[in-house]
């Protein structure tokens, strides 16, 4: 898609949010707006999506579905920190990383495992001696991150991706917090696909009964479980389930995570 009219379509929500750049990033001889949507409220949902651009559906969930999303939030009285499409140049070139090939999503922390020794990912249950908020990484990551900084941290965290890799048309969640808040909205959204239960979906993860994983990853999610947030997921929904259904998976767990925001507590 191209990007000026996906801009265009998120700017016309002027109505319904506040919207706002908090950053431009230039690729190819072209610079790409970076959009963050306000909708005030009494507890916070900071919703992200589009750091892989090959993954357009969460972008497309919130262009085409955000007035639904506004109106449930507003009912709950859930404030909305809306950050829709992370890599612009990546989503109207339909490629993962962005046009000048970084890789923008695992750069919010790193790990000292050993004194002196830093790790991004923790790749099996290890002890650590600290975690820091990075400070390097792709231009769009650091854009974001630093916006978000800037903000308290919320009482949730819903970050919207794909998966690439496995076939066929499935959902699975990356989460931290009490498993028993994500198993009404794994179980909500097998009525629309497969949920990815006990798989390897890669050389590290596999999910469990639930279609849930928990992985340090230094990601957005595991950022905001550092920081107490008490529920965080990234939920993906493989690239071959058609974009309808997509849409439905991605609005169950964005509903359900209003939910889970307007019970506060941290």
């Amino acid at each position: 898609m191209n990007y000026t009219d996906y801009a265009q379509r998120i700017r016309s929500f002027v109505t319904l949010a506040e919207v706002a750049e908090y950053g431009r990033v230039s690729e190819g001889g072209r610079e790409y707006p970076l959009f963050r949507l306000i909708v005030p409220g009494e507890r916070w949902l900071v919703i992200t999506s589009g750091f892989h651009g090959e993954e357009p559906a969460g972008p497309l969930t919130l262009a085409e579905h955000f007035p639904e999303v506004v109106a449930h939030a507003r009912e709950r009285g859930v404030g909305l920190r809306v950050y829709p499409c992370i890599n612009p140049s990546g989503f109207e070139d339909g490629t993962r990383y962005n046009r000048s090939g970084e890789k923008p999503n695992n750069d919010f922390l790193r790990y000292e495992v050993a004194p002196g020794e830093w790790k991004g990912e923790l790749n099996r249950p290890q002890p650590i001696l600290r975690w820091v908020m990075f400070d390097g990484g792709p231009k769009e990551t650091r854009a974001v991150r630093s916006d978000l900084a800037r903000f308290p941290p919320p009482h949730a965290a819903l970050d919207i991706h794909q998966d690439n890799y496995l076939g066929g048309q499935a959902t699975y969640a990356y989460t931290f917090g009490d498993k028993a808040a994500y198993r009404p909205l794994a179980d909500a959204s097998a009525q629309h696909v497969t949920v990815v239960r006990n798989q390897k979906v890669d050389e590290v993860n596999f999910t469990d009964a639930d279609g849930l994983i928990e992985y340090h990853d230094g990601s957005i999610t595991d950022w905001y479980m550092r920081q107490g947030v008490p529920y965080a997921a990234a939920l993906e929904t493989t690239t071959p389930t058609p974009l309808a259904k997509c849409h439905a998976v991605n609005l169950t767990w964005i509903r359900g995570f209003i939910d889970l925001a307007a019970r506060g507590g941290r």
